[in-house]
């Protein structure tokens, strides 16, 4: 035996009230639920993540980061035996960790803080990381560029000869220049 399932009537029509008749089946696909479901899940996931992002941020005090004060890189513990170098180096009055750290374009710039800052984070926060830290190879090539962009009038004859060609570190010889008391090609990546 079918359910019957009231519908009202419109008004003016033969039948006053409301009209029994079976029912249609009312039931969403379990395929709508199940995304539905997926749906709120994901939501969920992302304001949560989104929450725990902003308050990190807050908490960190992010925005110092956002500025080129040599002092924001302090802010982590591992930062301080490298900003106290920077301070004693022969670069400290001309250029900042902005300055050799990160690319000299305004999206590679970004882009790079953006990484950078994400990666440091979760390494700092974890406790994942060497001690003392090491540039990774991708930011070595980036304080390279730093190096030739203020200084390549002075080393263009000792640059490669094809676009792509490979050349000497600088810091292989001038390992302390940003870094005071770091011997010349501590490094045998360099």
């Amino acid at each position: 035996m079918d359910q019957l399932c009231y519908y009202p009537v419109p008004k003016g029509s033969l039948v006053d009230g409301m009209q029994a008749k079976a029912c249609e089946n009312t039931e969403k696909p379990s395929k709508l639920r199940g995304l539905t479901a997926l749906s709120v899940l994901c939501a969920l996931s992302l304001g949560v993540l989104g929450g725990l992002g902003a308050f990190t941020f807050g908490y960190g005090d992010g925005t110092a980061y956002l500025s080129n004060n040599p002092a924001s890189c302090a802010n982590c513990h591992v930062m301080q035996e490298h900003y106290d170098a920077w301070a004693k180096s022969s670069h400290h009055g001309v250029a900042t960790c902005n300055d050799c750290h990160l690319p000299h374009d305004f999206a590679g710039k970004w882009i790079t803080k953006g990484d950078n800052g994400f990666f440091h984070s979760l390494a700092f926060t974890t406790g994942d990381f060497h001690e003392p830290i090491q540039i990774k190879e991708r930011n070595r090539k980036v304080t390279q560029n730093a190096c030739l962009y203020c200084h390549g009038d002075y080393v263009n004859h000792m640059l490669p000869v094809e676009p792509a060609g490979e050349m000497q570190f600088c810091v292989h010889c001038h390992g302390d220049v940003g870094h005071a008391g770091r011997e010349s090609g501590y490094s045998e990546r360099d």
